[in-house]
């Protein structure tokens, strides 16, 4: 198993506790500006202080496979829907509301990682320290500030962009609304900055930190949000030139414990199981075994029905990413001849000691889908089925082209689709591909392509923020 970087950062209390009263998180005490941020050591905790925030529930440990896997065509909450499962449910039927806890979380969380990531960036350049240390945490921080703002604008459109640190709960609170087009530009100038400062790559204890590829791939995406197909190309085809990615040649190499940060891996959630709060939900929520030392399955983010249909006959992924066995209270598998019992494996099955405390890395980023975007950067022509057929064929399917049923587009989405479950792009795709209210509306659902503005902001900016259409 590689080494990965832990997140720790429960003892800096210093770093930003949360405001109850205002998103931003940011002010800091007079004593902390007087006794921190003022070595490089200081400046290396206060970046693991924004990446910590990955592993939060706002984040990637929950609110963000909720609203953008759950959201979509690809997995429901589950069998049951009283009590907390309910939550999902609504989210899942586009029936929330401006005060959804879950939703609320991942405005919170992302702002949260922004705050820190804008303490950094403000004080780093009058800390005296190694030119080329400075260079590589300025470029994680702006890395993972687009990284939030990503996120934010795909799931809220309009919403502030902070860019300073934010010194006083009257300043937190006097943010205005941009728009979506305004925050992915912002994304992209960071991004190409920070492409330009970080490392290739990292050794020992450091792996798992941002990479240039990691922000380069960002930045691709991003670049194919905003419809800019030939800067999208051209970032693509530098990372594949340079950056030595590659296909894994077995996809089921690509999960596990054992497999995490491979060749193929841009960049990963580092979750580690054992330690205070570094553990993830996902075996817990996804799988419905009930021989776990927890005894807790809950059978969460199910993949549905329309999902597990998607797959080709002998697509190899299909049970590297799901699976329709059962474990039964004896903890004797069954095989299950129905697609009624179904749930996520590639987080894997693991059989946490704690509850919520699974070891299992979350992929944001891999080569794969650098090579289906960069058929998307190109569009229809040989040189794009080709790379579509690299990821086809490592699945062991046969290749696709010109003649093969449905346009380019709907080809490539499907591919998009059965590559990438799970992995937190499915939403953002339907929207980008400009077809998320037909793909839901065919699910028999009528799809908002925005979350509601959480309520407490707009209780805090009554005067300046709008809440978002349908809410």
């Amino acid at each position: 198993m590689n080494t990965k970087i832990i997140y720790i950062a429960f003892f800096l209390g210093i770093l930003g506790a949360c405001s109850e009263d205002f998103t931003d998180l940011a002010p800091i005490s007079q004593r902390n500006v007087q006794n921190f941020y003022k070595t490089a050591t200081d400046m290396e905790v206060a970046v693991n202080a924004a990446y910590s925030v990955l592993l939060k529930s706002g984040t990637y440990n929950e609110s963000y496979w909720i609203m953008q896997e759950m959201r979509s065509d690809n997995t429901d909450q589950g069998p049951g829907s009283t009590g907390l499962a309910r939550e999902r449910t609504v989210i899942e039927e586009f029936q929330e509301i401006s005060t959804s806890e879950l939703v609320t979380n991942a405005y919170i969380d992302s702002y949260l990682c922004i705050s820190r990531c804008n303490i950094v960036i403000d004080r780093i350049e009058a800390v005296e320290m190694d030119q080329s240390l400075k260079d590589q945490l300025t470029g994680e921080v702006l890395f993972l500030r687009s990284l939030m703002y990503y996120h934010l604008a795909v799931a809220f459109g309009n919403v502030p962009l902070i860019l300073t640190e934010t010194r006083s709960v009257e300043e937190g609170n006097d943010h205005v609304q941009v728009s979506a087009d305004v925050i992915y530009n912002q994304i992209i100038q960071d991004l190409a900055e920070a492409e330009s400062l970080l490392p290739v790559s990292y050794a020992g204890n450091d792996i798992g930190r941002a990479t240039r590829g990691a922000a380069a791939t960002l930045l691709a995406k991003a670049h194919l949000t905003v419809k800019d197909n030939g800067a999208a190309e051209t970032v693509l085809r530098r990372i594949i030139s340079d950056y030595g990615y590659s296909l894994v040649p077995d996809y089921n190499d690509l999960w596990g414990v054992e497999n995490e940060n491979g060749m193929e891996s841009i960049f990963e959630i580092q979750f580690q199981g054992g330690a205070v709060g570094t553990g993830n939900v996902f075996t817990n929520d996804f799988s419905p075994l009930p021989a776990l030392q927890t005894s807790v399955g809950a059978y969460r983010n199910r993949p549905t029905r329309d999902l597990l249909a998607a797959y080709e006959p002998d697509d190899e992924r299909l049970f590297a990413s799901m699976d329709t066995s059962y474990i039964d209270a004896q903890g004797m598998l069954l095989t299950n001849t129905s697609d009624d019992i179904r749930f996520i494996v590639k987080y894997g099955t693991d059989n946490p000691f704690n509850e919520g405390d699974a070891p299992n890395n979350f992929i944001v980023l891999r080569y794969a889908d650098v090579l289906l975007m960069l058929a998307e950067a190109i569009g229809e022509d040989d040189e794009a089925y080709g790379l579509i057929n690299q990821v086809r064929t490592r699945a062991g399917l046969g290749p696709v082209d010109t003649g093969t049923p449905g346009t380019f587009e709907e080809k490539l989405l499907q591919e998009r689709r059965v590559e990438l479950a799970f992995e937190n792009h499915r939403w953002a795709d339907l929207k980008r591909f400009g077809v998320a209210i037909s793909v839901m509306q065919a699910q028999g659902k009528a799809a908002n392509l925005l979350f509601p503005i959480p309520q407490r902001e707009i209780d805090l900016n009554p005067e300046t923020f709008i809440q978002n259409p349908g809410y």
